[in-house]
C-alpha cells in the first residue's frame, strides 16, 4: 500500500507501458524534481534563514540578592541550619536564588561545593554565584558551575579630602632641567623658580533625591528608590516588595518586604506607622516575620542596624 506522499508523486508522472508501480522497486532520481519532496519528507522542520533582527540584548541591572554568609562548613550542621530557616517562611525561600558569601569563611583549603549546592536545592534554594574567597575557592566554584562576584567594598562615611596636585609643570620642568645638567656639565642652565598656585579640588556628593509613592503598593509589585530614600504615603500589602539605597518611610501599615540600604549603607533605617512585615532588611542583614521583635509588631516602629544585628524600636508619635 503506497503512502499518500508517494501516491501524489506518482500522479505527477505520466504512466508508461513499462512503468513498475511496485513500491519495493520504485526509486527517485536524486537529481530529479522529486528530490526536494523526499528531502522535505526526511526533514519536516526546516530552519528559516536569520532575519537579521537581534533577538536579545544585554543590559546592566541592579537585582537584590540574598547572600548566604558561610562561616564554616559541616554538612550535617549546614543541613540542620538551612532546614530551620526555610521552615520559618517556606514561600519566601521557594526557588530563591542566593549568593554564597565567603568573606568570613574560616577554613583553609577547598570547599565541597557540590554538597553545598545539593543541600540547598533539596530545600528549594538555588545557588547562582559566590562572592569573595580565596583563588582556590573561586576556582572550585567555577568548576561547580557558579559565577564569581567581587568582594563587597567597605563603605566609608568620611568626607572626601582635598586633593592637591603635587606634580606641577614648574617642578616637572625643574626636574628635567636638572637631569640634563647632570648629563652634560659643560652646558649651564639657569632654572627660575616659579610659584604656581595649587588648585584644590573638592569632590561634592550629589544631592540624593527621594522617591515618593502616593498610592498603596499592592501584592506582586516592586518599588525601588535608587540612590535615595523611598517614601510611601500609604500601606504596603503582603506580597509586595519595596527597596531603597537609603531609608524607607511607610506612612501606613508595612505588611510586605522592605529592604533598605541595598547597596550596603549600614546607616539606613526603616520607618513605618504599623509594623507587620514579612521581611525587613538593612544592608543585607534581614529578619523574617517570625524573628521580628514582638513588642514592635502592630506599632509605629523603626528598624536599624547595630553591630550587624537588626534592632526594633517603637516610635513615639
Amino acid at each position: 500500500m503506497s503512502s499518500s506522499l508517494s501516491v501524489e508523486t506518482l500522479k505527477d508522472q505520466p504512466a508508461t507501458q513499462h512503468q513498475n508501480i511496485d513500491d519495493s522497486e520504485r526509486t527517485l532520481d536524486p537529481s530529479g524534481p522529486n528530490n526536494s519532496i523526499k528531502e522535505q519528507e526526511s526533514n519536516p522542520m526546516s530552519v528559516a534563514p536569520p532575519s537579521g533582527k537581534p533577538c536579545m540584548q544585554l543590559k546592566g541591572s541592579l537585582v537584590p540578592m540574598t547572600v548566604l554568609e558561610l562561616n564554616h562548613f559541616e554538612i550535617d550542621q549546614f543541613i540542620s541550619d538551612i532546614r530551620a530557616k526555610t521552615s520559618q517562611a517556606p514561600d519566601f525561600f521557594d526557588n530563591l536564588p542566593v549568593v554564597i558569601g565567603l568573606e568570613k569563611f574560616e577554613e583553609s583549603g577547598s570547599l565541597p561545593f557540590k554538597q553545598l549546592i545539593d543541600a540547598c536545592q533539596e530545600h528549594s534554594i538555588r545557588v547562582v554565584a559566590v562572592r569573595g574567597g580565596s583563588e582556590l575557592l573561586q576556582s572550585a566554584a567555577k568548576q561547580a558551575g557558579l559565577g564569581i562576584l567581587p568582594k563587597q567594598k567597605e563603605r566609608s562615611n568620611q568626607e572626601p579630602q582635598h586633593i592637591e596636585s603635587q606634580n606641577t609643570p614648574a617642578k616637572a620642568d625643574a626636574s628635567a632641567a636638572g637631569a640634563r645638567q647632570n648629563q652634560t656639565p659643560t652646558i649651564q642652565a639657569q632654572v627660575e623658580t616659579v610659584e604656581v598656585e595649587v588648585i584644590k579640588k573638592v569632590i561634592q556628593k550629589e544631592r540624593q533625591v527621594s522617591k515618593v509613592v502616593n498610592q498603596p503598593v499592592r501584592s506582586g509589585q516592586q518599588v525601588y528608590a535608587q540612590d535615595g530614600d523611598l517614601i510611601v504615603l500609604s500601606s504596603v500589602s503582603a506580597g509586595a516588595e519595596i527597596l531603597a539605597d537609603g531609608n524607607i518611610h511607610v506612612y501606613g501599615t508595612l505588611r510586605g518586604r522592605a529592604l533598605a540600604g541595598v547597596k550596603g549603607d549600614t546607616t539606613a533605617r526603616i520607618f513605618c506607622h504599623s509594623l507587620a512585615a514579612e521581611l525587613v532588611s538593612i544592608a543585607g542583614q534581614y529578619k523574617i516575620s517570625e524573628d521580628i521583635d514582638r513588642s514592635a509588631l502592630g506599632k509605629a516602629a523603626q528598624v536599624y542596624l547595630d553591630k550587624d544585628a537588626l534592632r526594633f524600636k517603637e516610635l513615639e508619635l
